[in-house]
């Protein structure tokens, strides 16, 4: 079952929410949505649940599309929205019950047994949802969203409010289910999104600025920079006048960090512009690879590049 986004946008009033949004995601992946504060993430999980029409472009899931066929995608898909509603007066066991009954499971019983099991509510489960902690809701709103076995699974910050030792299971749990289940997941914890999305999609005032692997984006991000030292101090205007140079970091009075355009490599324009301004190059090198901090960050900077696979 695979997401499958084509030009999808959405607006409140005069702002765009959403602006002309594609990616894919295919099934048998856990891949993380990423973007600051008002990017755009969870209007794009509430319209891929069919919970907001979009104003334009399309989005299918498992096949259906959100809009016409809404029904069909609510039976195969679980949602977990970041706000995880539920009805408080409720025991833990009663309410995953009748999430059950409404998706007309056989053997409800024993499924949301093996969902309280599998998201360790066990010890709470006694329990009406107003008594629980943070950490506890949001296990049952997990619960809720796996209890009829969906095909698909939209998890808008899923680990919200669990403590350490509890993060471990749940992120577990995620992890396994992506064996036979398409999991799209939005978090801001992003060493969570390093231990459970080999790819991430980021994006940034509504538009899509990354779609790639982890890995390939931390050596991508920033691929041309280039550390430099010289005998002396340069003529900093004239260096920034070199071709492919976008910003000029500097260290010392001798020495700085070069941002390219593009990612192309200034080792050579660099090293021939310092043989021209009679400079000697005391050391040149290139920047280890970024942490994905780093690179969420370079990426929804006030003009990000755009990196897709």
């Amino acid at each position: 079952m695979s997401i499958v986004v084509n030009n999808l946008t959405r607006h409140y009033g005069a702002q765009k929410a959403v602006d002309a949004l594609s990616f894919e995601v295919r099934s048998g992946q856990v891949v993380g949505l990423l973007g600051p504060n008002g990017a755009g993430k969870s209007t794009t999980m509430k319209m891929l649940t069919s919970y907001l029409k979009p104003d334009s472009g399309s989005a299918r899931v498992g096949g259906k599309d959100v809009v016409n066929e809404s029904l069909e995608v609510r039976r195969i898909l679980g949602y977990l929205p970041e706000s995880n509603p539920l009805y408080t007066d409720m025991y833990v066991r009663e309410y995953l019950l009748s999430v059950a009954a409404f998706y007309q499971m056989d053997s409800p019983h024993r499924r949301v047994e093996k969902m309280i099991e599998q998201t360790g509510l066990g010890p709470e489960a006694h329990k009406r949802i107003v008594q629980l902690s943070k950490g506890y809701r949001q296990r049952v709103g997990l619960a809720q969203a796996l209890v009829h076995n969906p095909q698909v699974l939209i998890l808008d910050e899923p680990t919200s409010g669990l403590d350490p030792n509890q993060l471990v299971g749940i992120r577990e749990l995620i992890m396994g289910l992506a064996a036979d289940k398409t999991v799209l997941l939005s978090t801001h914890i992003l060493q969570e999104v390093e231990w459970m999305c080999p790819r991430v999609l980021i994006i940034h005032k509504g538009r899509l600025v990354a779609d790639d692997t982890i890995q390939n984006l931390r050596s991508r991000v920033g691929q041309g920079g280039l550390e430099v030292e010289w005998d002396r101090e340069p003529d900093w205007n004239r260096l920034a006048a070199v071709p492919g140079v976008r910003a000029i970091k500097r260290r010392t009075a001798q020495s700085c960090m070069l941002d390219a355009e593009g990612g192309v490599d200034l080792s050579v324009a660099v090293f021939d512009w310092s043989v021209a301004e009679g400079l000697r190059v005391v050391r040149m090198e290139k920047p280890a690879a970024k942490d994905l901090e780093s690179v969420f960050r370079e990426l929804t900077a006030a003009r990000p590049q755009t990196i897709l696979a």
